[in-house]
């Protein structure tokens, strides 16, 4: 997996995490407070504003730790 993948992956699993814990519909079994759907928000605000300054906190953290940024050879994940 190459950085985008692996912040899709994250940014997925925060946003349902957040969703699970935080949105009450009557006897959720999960539910822990309203408060955790900031955490959604975060994530999707991170998101947003990514389209407009390139700039990913999680990306950076990422590369340091070596996970590399394209695939093997330099192909899209379609083989063009």
């Amino acid at each position: 997996m190459i950085v985008t993948d692996w912040i899709h992956s994250i940014a997925g699993f925060f946003i349902i995490v957040g969703l699970a814990l935080g949105f009450d519909c009557g006897g959720n079994p999960i539910f822990v407070h309203q408060y955790f759907l900031f955490l959604p928000l975060f994530v999707g605000l991170n998101l947003f504003q990514f389209g407009f300054t390139k700039f990913c906190p999680l990306g950076i953290i990422l590369k340091k730790l070596g996970v590399p940024e394209t695939r093997e050879g330099g192909k899209s994940c379609c083989g063009k």
